[in-house]
């Protein structure tokens, strides 16, 4: 993933000769990406609408079979608003005098309010900002909520498996966004966003304190979690840091919910770059850029990633059948042509009767490859469709274990290299596809096909 700042998108046009333009400079054929794809024309295609970057769900191959409203699915396109929805620290005041109050009690204005020892508040007025979008992300259905995320269930997602959101610990209004509204179109993550009646409230529990400067500062209960890439394919992974209701970068705390903060990281600042995550809580989110966005595959090349397996005609070496990957919206194959493969050594069968020898300890799952003899867990094959996911070539040549996602070797090695929060202080590699925590030495296997040629 490039390590770079989000950088400009594309410029809105006055005329649609000038869109028609565009698209013949950026060579738009057959196979769009997604950045020009979403630059669609408004009323009138007079204006283009300008695409600051996209945020995806990590657990989810492609799209959300759970969600229930438009606001609901596994990625979000944040597009420059019509008129700007920004807002910024004004004016600080004690909750008890008048200022405090009545901003307290507006609904127009945007307020933080900090709930101190013996039942003293200090609330934080906003004024708008006029130069930024802001953009809402939490488990609300709320109207003021732009990207509802619920908790992501690992393994497969079954349309009726829905998250239970009274045990959910994805806050309701979790965090905002706010990007510039002139290019670069820097993006910054705030822990923390505003409710029905504009307000951010942190209970006397939470961790607060003043800064150098004398404002109140503080962090959600679970916080939020922010981490920025190093570099591209293959590099090391960053340092997780946790954001403030302010956007100021610290060290994890002790434990998620510690009243205590982290160190101050004062190096460090909440930009998001292409390809930094955003952890919720119960959901981690990857931002990608404009200009990340125009690296990502598309969907034909994805689909010509499946279509070039097929051609190659893979042979289950046991049954003699012809294995077949199906499309994202075909049913599964019978069990005979779906291809399944040997989480252990890689082989790829379809699915068969053969076990091996019936050893004692060895699980139900278990069997024995009848190519190399090693025993391992036999699961199906699957594309991994989600193309944000995706580093280096589009080929594929490897798959994620225990799941079987099918993918690049770049991808692979890639994610298998990201450990994702897990718990209250723990951290795990998952599949980006899915999210199963990733087994074995590697987290990932070649895949041996057997052909026809």
């Amino acid at each position: 993933m490039p390590g770079t700042e989000a950088s400009s998108s594309h410029s809105p046009t006055s005329c649609a000769p000038e869109h028609k333009k565009l698209r013949q400079d950026t060579d738009l054929k057959a196979s769009k990406s997604i950045t020009e794809s979403l630059a669609i024309p408004l009323e009138g295609a007079e204006k283009v609408k300008t695409v600051y970057g996209m945020l995806v769900v990590l657990g989810y191959n492609g799209k959300n079979p759970n969600a229930r409203h438009v606001r609901q699915k596994s990625s979000y396109t944040l597009m420059k608003k019509k008129t700007f929805t920004g807002v910024k620290p004004y004016k600080q005041h004690l909750a008890s005098s008048a200022a405090g109050q009545q901003a307290m009690q507006s609904n127009k204005s945007h307020s933080v309010s900090y709930t101190l020892e013996r039942g003293k508040s200090v609330v934080v007025e906003y004024c708008k900002d006029e130069n930024s979008d802001m953009f809402q992300i939490g488990r609300s259905s709320d109207s003021k909520i732009d990207f509802v995320v619920l908790d992501t269930i690992p393994g497969p997602k079954q349309p009726d498996a829905i998250p239970d959101i009274q045990k959910s610990t994805i806050s309701r209004y979790a965090c905002r966004i706010t990007v510039d509204r002139n290019p670069p179109h820097t993006s910054r993550v705030f822990a923390a966003g505003f409710d029905k009646t504009n307000n951010i409230f942190l209970g006397e529990k939470a961790a607060k304190w003043q800064n150098a400067f004398g404002m109140m500062d503080g962090l959600t209960t679970n916080g939020i979690l922010h981490m920025n890439p190093k570099g591209g394919p293959n590099c090391p992974a960053g340092i997780w840091r946790e954001i403030s209701v302010c956007g100021n970068i610290y060290g994890l705390r002790e434990t998620r919910s510690s009243a205590v903060r982290g160190k101050p990281m004062a190096m460090e600042s909440n930009v998001l770059m292409d390809g930094s995550l955003i952890d919720l809580c119960g959901a981690v989110l990857m931002w990608r850029t404009s200009e990340g966005m125009k690296a990502i595959p598309t969907e034909e090349m994805i689909d010509g990633m499946r279509q070039h397996l097929n051609a190659s005609r893979p042979q289950c070496p046991v049954g003699l059948t012809t294995l077949v990957f199906p499309t994202s919206s075909q049913s599964t194959q019978s069990l005979g042509r779906q291809p399944h493969v040997y989480i252990k050594c890689g082989h790829v069968h379809g699915f068969h009767d053969w076990s091996g020898p019936k050893n004692d300890g060895i699980d139900e799952k278990t069997r024995t490859c009848p190519i190399c003899r090693q025993a391992s867990n036999y699961v199906p094959l699957q594309i991994g469709n989600e193309r944000a996911f995706y580093e280096g070539e589009v080929v594929p040549t490897h798959a994620f274990v225990p799941c079987g996602h099918v993918c690049s070797e770049a991808t692979v090695r890639f994610w298998s290299q990201i450990p994702i929060p897990h718990g209250c202080d723990a951290f795990q590699a998952i599949c980006p596809f899915c999210a199963l925590p990733l087994e074995g030495v590697d987290g990932f296997v070649k895949l041996i096909f057997s052909t026809e040629n």
